[in-house]
């Protein structure tokens, strides 16, 4: 790979990191980031981020524009897949019964997987449908804000 293309996918990278801090997710780098943090008691949305266009145009303004919601899971964590490989494997091995998918987003409560929005539940669909579905998750298990 040439220079020039390695520093415009570190531009994305971190562009795309920083538009979910910004948000109010918490970053994890780490399998034990990932334990830390799944394994409190209460919600938690993860949400498998990526560079990928759909990432970009559809999940990660979902994932910030559901938050204007009055139920929010009690944790907003994310991992990057392709760059946090051992962390996003980490919360993958949370959810056996779905696909390796990104972007994506997994609801957790208690350390447990409750429901997964898959890539193919992204792309190709209008950024408010998956807003739509995230707000769906909060209204059954978040709280009150």
């Amino acid at each position: 790979m040439n220079m020039d293309f390695n520093m415009y996918m570190n531009d994305i990278v971190t562009t795309a990191r920083s538009e979910m801090r910004e948000a109010g997710y918490t970053e994890m780098t780490t399998p034990e980031e990932v334990d830390e943090h799944l394994l409190k008691e209460g919600t938690a949305l993860v949400m498998v981020n990526s560079v990928c266009g759909c990432a970009g145009g559809i999940a990660r303004p979902a994932a910030k524009h559901a938050l204007n919601y009055d139920k929010l899971p009690d944790q907003l964590l994310t991992v990057f897949a392709g760059q946090d490989k051992e962390a996003t494997e980490h919360v993958r091995e949370k959810a056996p019964d779905f696909l390796p998918s990104s972007p994506s987003f997994a609801l957790f409560k208690d350390g447990k997987i409750v429901d997964m929005i898959e890539r193919h539940n992204i792309e190709g669909h209008e950024t408010m449908s998956v807003i739509m579905d995230l707000q769906a998750w909060f209204e059954e298990h978040g709280k009150d804000i």
